[in-house]
């Protein structure tokens, strides 16, 4: 492995962790806002519950990523940062008034908190929307050259049908892997009705996640002809991953609706979809190599090496540092039976 493809990799890495813990944090406000204040459930609590301690922990791996990117392809940040300087700036004011309402919402007064919690429910989700645009436009065709000056036509992005294809799958499946978080986290209680209200959401939204998993490949074959051919070398890993997700399927929906047994169906079936979205990611990466933003390859974006063995190294120390606090969090805060409670 080379120092381009070590890189990519560990860029990778960042993507798909950001991509779980961003789908938990803001599919947990959007539930959170969906169930704020209702008095005959506890839903919107263990919503709250979760996405208290757990906020903070996303701004870091979406930092982490950001400076990955700009430090290991410097060249591909240039572009990207060029052509993306307006939604960047947008995505960076709601992601400063989403941390800012989340927190006043339960520090003003009643009438306010409502409102409040809804901006930032809203606010999450399109930081998601807006987050997930870049990969199609890595595909080629949107980003064009005008007298030496990059452009993105935003007429061009926001009518085509892999984008909102992109869109719809990481809307649904965030709701998706948040509804299966939030029913293990009822079920860690024994609180039967929070636990079926998740378990009826994941239920309904689980099918919408494989059809806009299937619209991309039927749109990136009209759009990025040579990313649809390679995946086609990696079928066996998508094939896998839809039998990874239909596997934790079937587990949610054999889980019992007694509300007195604390059921652990539904944890099982988020650690089979996060599998899923890991072979599914791999297969998608290893098919876009070797370009970073088509027709750039990671090998022209590359930094120079003395700076590469250097973020090698901070990297691998900043790891070492930080997975022993991750771990700290998750004990203290999700698999904390009393702190839920």
């Amino acid at each position: 492995m080379d120092e381009a493809q070590f890189s990519i990799a560990l860029l990778w890495l960042f993507i798909f962790i950001y991509s779980i813990a961003g789908a938990l944090d803001f599919g947990a406000g959007f539930w959170s806002m969906v169930y704020f204040n209702r008095k005959d459930t506890k839903a919107g609590v263990i919503a709250n519950k979760y996405l208290s301690p757990a906020w903070e922990i996303t701004n870091v791996l979406l930092a982490m990523f950001v400076v990955a990117l700009v430090s290991f392809f410097p060249n591909a940040t240039f572009t990207l940062g060029t052509v993306l300087m307006i939604p960047a700036n947008l995505i960076l004011v709601l992601l400063s008034i989403r941390t800012a309402f989340m927190v006043f919402a339960y520090s003003v007064e009643e009438g306010y908190r409502k409102i409040l919690n809804h901006i930032s429910g809203i606010a999450g989700i399109l930081i998601l929307a807006l987050l997930v645009v870049v990969l199609p436009l890595t595909h080629g065709g949107y980003i064009r050259e005008v007298n030496g000056v990059l452009q993105l036509p935003l007429s061009k992005v926001f009518t085509s049908p892999t984008v909102y294809a992109f869109i719809g799958l990481a809307i649904s499946m965030t709701l998706y892997l948040s509804a299966l978080l939030l029913a293990d986290y009822a079920s860690l209680t024994g609180d039967g009705s929070g636990f079926a209200i998740y378990r009826k959401h994941s239920i309904w939204i689980g099918p919408f996640t494989v059809l806009f998993g299937f619209l991309i490949i039927f749109t990136i074959k009209n759009e990025a002809t040579w990313l649809y051919v390679n995946l086609w070398n990696y079928s066996l890993w998508l094939i896998l991953s839809v039998v990874a997700f239909l596997i934790g399927y079937w587990f949610i929906l054999r889980s019992t609706k007694d509300k007195n047994v604390e059921n652990r169906s539904s944890g099982i079936a988020l650690l089979l979809t996060i599998v899923q979205l890991f072979l599914a990611s791999y297969a998608y990466g290893k098919a876009h190599l070797p370009y970073l933003v088509y027709p750039a390859t990671i090998h022209e974006s590359i930094t120079n090496e003395e700076m590469y063995r250097a973020l090698v190294i901070i990297y691998i120390v900043g790891t070492v540092l930080m997975i022993p606090a991750f771990i700290w969090h998750w004990r203290l805060f999700i698999r904390n039976r009393e702190y839920v409670k």
